[in-house]
């Protein structure tokens, strides 16, 4: 078929050119050959990057697939924008380019995963279909031009987006270049129109049942707000009833989930198995809940942007490990930035060697592959500027060694990370419930629940250099430590998942604004910790939003706590004091700060204040040495930062392999606990000199 696409700098591909290039391409043969050999075995450390063949001519396809070749690049991500050029009109289907690009990619030895294109609707469905369009906040339709302009609730978009996935996988299912499949990308926008609004109040129905209970259960009777009949219940997404907000919010959620169940039961239908489904998330981001939306994923993928500025290691590391957390194995980055983005208010370039530097410190938190976005720039659109691994004009960019230099050690290092994965014995509570309910009443404005999260992350990451990040509904078991900053919405399940973890052995750790909420939202009707008050032997008598730093002082030290504090007391004798306020506003003076209770062979702990980082710090060792956890016998300098992955054997036997990154300013030198393999550089070492962002990656089995 001859292929006509319309782009920026090229009107047309003439039928002759076309031709030509399909009598270059020997396609059926080597396809034929791939199959009777079966697929390449999968690549254990991959590098990728966003291409966009659809963007260029065909004549130009093999010499940017040269370019990945010699930067060991191993997969492409291609087609996630390309409905218009895929079905040009409605049941008008044109994928052989699609194979050409997948068969050319597979000359090169570049695996293919391929998206689908959902998140960008072509203008002819948008005009023919007006009801796909999203219906904003404020009660526009949303217009065809930019992407995510579609209405993830309609059945119309929803049947031809998974009409569009079910032809990619009849075609690619069984292809074996192509590894595995994104749906859509990048869910952010809901709609606010009508046929949502049904949806919401049908969803609402069958979570509540009744109108009373509903009534009941979210205190209507404030402000007159009872319902008699489930149409009188509108959206809110902002301010509200807190029930009806985290409902929404809820419903958000599994919508996105439905949403994304039509393209990925099409795709598994036509698929083999050895295909990977998954679709390309934004870390802290919380629009919906990624524990639900993930759930029928094979696996977990982010995309990884630092914006302005420079990496942060605590909250970027922080971030793989909640992708990590959604489904509790390691994880891809689906993109990443090459040096610099368009989108940020100040978009500088990440400093030579950093780029490197933050493609390990993926791989040291679990990712087993990382791929740029993007390869070349489009020559029109909206994000010119954004940084590439390949100019406008086809040529490399100063970046492209660097990340040629990562694709030699990746394939280096692939063997010895091959079935490894980061192991923690301590867990950090993350819920967006909690999330949303702290953020839309912060009562103080600077109470954000990320950086709450992260005064805790830090210091025990510190201490234990593996952390993992994960829901309160999953089992618990493992840990010898868990610890819940700002869990503030504590379903009744939760909290039984909870009380048997600490029943069973497990060292519990509560953070400020703990269990106030229940799973509608609504006040505990005990004070915090709510249900797990009887436990605690103690409870918190009143909580103040801070105009000013109050001093600490106890077992961890002396120090202040900012932003938030939580006046508590003792209600059991067996509960022991661990920090106490300073003279500070007369109704905190002297009052508990910390108190912890023993349970058998285990405990519970709350902290009703916002430590600064020292105090925090012996937080952090308490927590650890009191949960009887033994650290790695090694003492890192400032600005090295240690990533472990290890797997057992059949033998029993572990291999461990060590990732050290510098990403302090000056030269440092790591002396190691006994001889390790350097796995980039060859031979033994007992010790390791890094310069500013470098890199060594080492191994012991």
């Amino acid at each position: 078929m001859k292929l006509i696409r319309s782009i920026a700098c090229f009107a047309a591909l003439t039928l002759a050119h076309s031709t030509a290039l399909l009598a270059a391409v020997p396609v059926s043969s080597q396809a034929q050959a791939q199959v009777q050999s079966g697929p390449e075995p999968r690549v254990p450390l991959y590098l990728g990057t966003a291409w966009y063949p659809e963007q260029w001519p065909e004549s130009r396809w093999d010499a940017d697939l040269t370019l990945m070749e010699k930067a060991h690049i191993r997969f492409v991500r291609i087609a996630e924008f390309a409905w218009s050029t895929m079905e040009p009109s409605e049941g008008h289907y044109d994928l052989d380019w699609v194979a050409r690009a997948i068969r050319m990619a597979e000359k090169h030895q570049i695996a293919v995963v391929l998206g689908t294109p959902s998140a960008a609707p072509p203008a002819w469905l948008t005009s023919k279909y007006p009801e796909t369009l999203r219906t904003m906040e404020d009660g526009r339709k949303d217009e065809h031009g930019n992407r995510q302009q579609f209405d993830w609730s309609n059945a119309k978009y929803r049947e031809l987006a998974g009409k569009m996935a079910e032809q990619m996988a009849l075609r690619f299912g069984h292809d074996p270049n192509v590894i595995g499949w994104q749906i859509d990308n990048e869910y952010a926008q809901e709609s606010y129109g009508a046929d949502a609004k049904l949806q919401f109040q049908a969803w609402l129905k069958a979570r509540y049942g009744t109108v009373d209970n509903l009534n009941a259960r979210w205190t209507t009777s404030y402000w007159s707000e009872t319902y008699s009949d489930w149409g009188q219940v509108p959206i809110e997404a902002r301010y509200g009833n807190p029930g009806l907000l985290l409902s929404w919010r809820r419903f958000v959620s599994d919508t996105w989930r439905s949403y994304q169940k039509v393209q990925l039961d099409k795709i598994r239908e036509h698929s083999d198995p050895r295909q990977f489904i998954t679709t390309n998330m934004m870390g802290f981001f919380d629009a919906y809940d990624h524990y639900t939306v993930s759930q029928d994923l094979d696996i977990a993928s982010w995309d990884d942007y630092v914006g302005t500025g420079h990496l942060n290691p605590v909250s970027n590391g922080a971030a793989h490990d909640l992708t990590r957390g959604f489904l509790r194995k390691n994880f891809w980055v689906m993109e990443t930035q090459p040096g610099f983005v368009n989108w940020s208010k100040d978009n500088n370039a990440l400093d030579k060697g950093e780029v490197r530097a933050m493609a390990w410190h993926d791989v040291g938190h679990g990712a087993d592959a990382v791929s740029y976005w993007q390869w070349r720039s489009a020559l029109n659109g909206q994000e010119e500027y954004h940084g590439t691994l390949v100019g406008a004009d086809g040529t490399p960019v100063p970046l492209y060694d660097e990340v040629a230099q990562l694709g030699r050690e990746f394939e280096k290092a692939g063997p010895a990370l091959s079935g490894t994965e980061p192991h923690s014995e301590v867990a950090l509570l993350h819920s967006y419930d909690s999330r949303w309910a702290i953020n839309w009443q912060r009562h103080n404005q600077a109470f954000d629940p990320k950086e709450a999260l992260f005064s805790y992350y830090g210091p025990l990451r510190a201490q234990v250099h593996n952390v993992d990040i994960i829901s309160p509904s999953v089992s618990l078991s493992q840990y010898k430590l868990v610890v819940a900053p700002a869990l503030n919405v504590l379903t009744d399940a939760q909290a039984k998942n909870l009380m048997d973890y600490v029943n069973g052995g497990g060292h519990l750790v509560l953070g400020q604004r703990s269990a106030m909420k229940n799973g509608d939202n609504g006040l505990q009707p005990e004070r915090q910790p709510g249900p797990l008050t009887g436990m605690l032997g103690g409870r918190v008598e009143q909580f103040y939003a801070l105009d000013q730093d109050v001093p600490v002082v106890g077992d961890w030290g002396s120090g202040s706590g900012k932003i938030w504090a939580e006046q508590l007391s003792v209600k059991d004798p067996q509960a022991h004091v661990l920090m106490r306020y300073g003279k500070s506003n007369g109704w905190l003076d002297g009052q508990p700060a910390a108190i912890t209770r023993a349970v058998g062979k285990g405990s519970i702990t709350y902290i009703g204040a916002w430590l600064d980082e020292k105090t925090m710090a012996a937080a952090a060792k308490w927590m650890v040495d009191t949960s009887g956890i033994a650290r790695l016998p090694i003492d890192l300098p400032k600005g090295v930062d240690l990533y472990v992955r290890s797997k057992k054997g059949k033998s029993g036997d572990q291999k461990t392999v060590w990732i050290l990154i510098n990403f302090g300013k000056d030269v440092e030198t790591v002396t190691l606990p006994g001889q390790m393999t350097d796995v980039l550089g060859g031979g033994h070492v007992a010790s390791v000199k890094l310069d500013p962002y470098a890199v060594s990656v080492l191994s012991k089995e």
